[in-house]
């Protein structure tokens, strides 16, 4: 590929190459083993493509692509085109607006010494190596947890002139809040991965509305929380709100495509009311309580002045910091709720896309705001 690179390409790929070629292998009992990954100089090319297609525009849209790394051979019912496309920027943003849709993946494969894009995909398989395109300079990389899942878990991200690897083995919940616990183990199998996949879909739906939000995340059946809420209610929801919480507990784990897009609708308006001026307060079983709240401090509880942050990210540390330094008066407040209210979680949606979830450390005695917008691409 000719013209200027794109240097975390370079510096990240062989990093990337190690991960996929570790996690490979052994492959769950009754699975089909997972597709060879890309080698370092296949995964800077494309990731080096995808970064130049992104910063293009066809008829006036910037490009959103997703690019799997897969053989055509493995592809179930691929569209294959009769001449394979060569692996370049300008053939990336001619290509996007076929695969902005959801679930619609370009496939990417050597042929002899050249990569090609070689027609479209709906499943790729476990572990196959995907890069998505967010929006200009904004690349995710990212796998399938299982075989032709609909769930991806989040390996790196190129942000511009940054990039982060997570670290899965970073993050330690144990001393926290269960609904922490269950969001940020969400990629796992069971019960508790599925709860928690509830709350990442809470959590995505939260950032794509842009205004900002708060998600209160109460224990079900109790009523302390109201201690730190400045009454009246402005908007209580009585009976509690629960289409939610049943879609959640009905949904298989082989769901089909219909069952989750029922349950994407009802997260979307449950999130939706978070952009109302004031928290949104749900239980640990997704059950709606009320939104619109206005979160104040408990009497005869101390004002927080720090809070440990951190980031599930390699070479990501923990640091104590004042909450003005997370935000404004929204993650103040989400602070405050934490650490007066120890079995909570507070999930605090940022304007600029960050993202933010609160949750007392009784290990610690402070509470912990994790940074993890990167889980949510």
């Amino acid at each position: 590929m000719s013209g200027p690179h794109y240097p975390a390409a370079r510096a990240f790929a062989p990093r990337l190459e190690r991960l996929f070629a570790a996690g490979a292998a052994p492959s769950p009992p009754g699975s089909p083993p997972a597709p060879p990954g890309p080698d370092a100089g296949a995964i800077e090319a494309l990731i080096d493509a995808a970064f130049w297609a992104s910063l293009q525009r066809e008829e006036g849209y910037p490009p959103e692509i997703s690019l799997a790394f897969l053989p055509p051979e493995r592809a179930v019912r691929p569209l294959m085109l009769a001449t394979p496309l060569p692996l370049a920027p300008r053939t990336l943003a001619r290509l996007a607006p076929a695969v902005v849709r959801p679930g619609i993946h370009l496939g990417v494969a050597r042929d002899g010494g050249r990569l090609v894009v070689w027609g479209t995909t709906r499943a790729v398989p476990r572990l196959c190596f995907v890069l998505e395109v967010v929006r200009p300079g904004l690349l995710v990389v990212k796998h399938p947890l299982r075989e032709d899942s609909a769930k991806f878990r989040n390996v790196a991200v190129f942000d511009g002139e940054l990039a982060k690897l997570l670290s899965w083995e970073a993050v330690d919940t144990g001393h926290h809040p269960a609904p922490l616990g269950a969001l940020l183990a969400a990629e796992s199998a069971g019960p508790s991965g599925e709860a928690g996949h509830v709350l990442l879909r809470l959590a995505v739906s939260m950032r794509a509305h842009r205004r900002g939000g708060t998600l209160l995340v109460v224990p079900g059946g109790t009523e302390g929380w109201r201690e730190s809420i400045e009454p009246p209610l402005p908007y209580p929801v009585d009976p509690p709100f629960t289409e939610l919480a049943d879609l959640a507990a009905e949904l298989p784990e082989a769901a089909s495509p219909g069952q989750h897009a029922a349950l994407d609708r009802v997260v979307d308006a449950v999130a939706g009311l978070t952009a109302v001026d004031g928290a949104t307060v749900i239980t640990d079983r997704h059950e709606l309580l009320a939104f619109g709240v206005k979160i104040g401090r408990a009497d005869g509880r101390p004002r927080v002045e720090r809070v440990v942050l951190s980031e599930p990210v390699e070479g990501g540390g923990a640091e104590a910091v004042a909450p003005l330094q997370l935000g404004g008066t929204r993650h103040i407040s989400a602070a405050q709720f934490a650490q007066d209210q120890p079995d909570a979680v507070a999930m605090v949606a940022s304007q600029d896309g960050r993202f933010t979830v609160f949750a007392w450390s009784p290990r610690d005695g402070m509470v912990h705001a994790h940074r993890v917008e990167a889980l949510l691409f």
